[in-house]
């Protein structure tokens, strides 16, 4: 199987931690859903660059592999790296928060390139996305459907419905990343709604499991790179991640789900930001 080389894994921490800058930047209009967008940002950056099929100059170029934010509150992560990638302009991000915006606090397929499915009453992505994948079989296509879910959205019921009907139908072109931070709106996870194990849990429904370390970039690129898990099995992937992962004062604190922030407190993330990609990049270098 092909590895990460060392080059690769730091352009992928600075296009990471890039994107991270960018939120906040976004965020200079008030408020943004920051906690799970830095918590699953390092998974779309490796999605973006080194797995998913796809093309920024055609955006429903119909082999393109299928990508759905099924927590769709995390869409500054998804907005960002879409700029990043060149589905419209950076200075689009900017409109966050502002009237009639085209990246809403939810995204909107009909408004933006890039996104596959409007996306925000949480547990609808998977239930579409098996959809989409049974589409490509009875269209006799090869693509692929992408799934980013919450560990805190996996509460509801219709998650474990598509679950269910993804096991019985052998849709193994669906993989879903559960984003697990262990956090959610209003507390922890484990202690409002457990879901725990995960891995078992999806595994007892029919689908082929991993679990891996959410940040690691090396793990993330070779878990993916596997998919399918095994012939006839739709693969799920736990991602163990830190809630608001790259700004320290708010790592792995609910308040920082959704974060009311004040105008002079961006700049001062954005240089902590900057010092905490410096970090992981010297990790690697070593």
């Amino acid at each position: 199987m092909q590895k990460l080389k060392r080059e690769e894994i730091q352009t992928l921490i600075e296009k990471s931690y890039k994107c991270r800058k960018n939120i906040l930047k976004m965020m200079r209009n008030g408020e943004g859903h920051i906690g799970g967008a830095f918590s699953s940002l390092d998974i779309l950056t490796v999605l973006y660059n080194k797995i998913l099929r796809h093309n920024p100059d055609q955006p429903k170029w119909p082999d393109r592999d299928r990508f759905i934010l099924s927590a769709g509150h995390k869409c500054l992560a998804l907005y960002s790296v879409l700029a990043d990638q060149g589905y419209f302009a950076e200075e689009i991000l900017w409109k966050y928060n502002t009237f009639d915006t085209p990246v809403a606090m939810h995204p909107e397929e009909k408004r933006l390139p890039g996104i596959e499915f409007s996306t925000g009453s949480l547990g609808h992505g998977l239930p579409v996305a098996n959809a989409i994948a049974l589409s490509a079989r009875l269209d006799k296509k090869n693509y692929r459907v992408f799934v980013v879910l919450g560990d805190g959205e996996c509460a509801e019921g219709s998650v474990w419905e598509a679950a269910m009907a993804a096991a019985h139908h052998k849709t193994d072109n669906l993989v879903i990343i559960v984003d697990k931070n262990g956090l959610q709106v209003n507390g922890r996870t484990d202690d409002i709604m457990s879901s725990s194990p995960l891995d078992e849990k999806f595994k007892a429904f029919g689908w082929s499991t991993r679990t891996i370390n959410g940040h690691d970039f090396g793990q993330i690129f070779d878990t993916l790179s596997g998919v399918p898990f095994e012939k006839g099995k739709p693969s799920c992937i736990v991602a163990n991640t830190v809630k608001c992962k790259g700004l320290p004062y708010g790592e792995d604190k609910y308040q920082f789900h959704h974060w009311h922030c004040e105008l002079e407190e961006i700049d001062n993330a954005i240089n902590l930001i900057g010092v905490e990609m410096g970090k992981e990049l010297d990790k690697v270098g070593k």
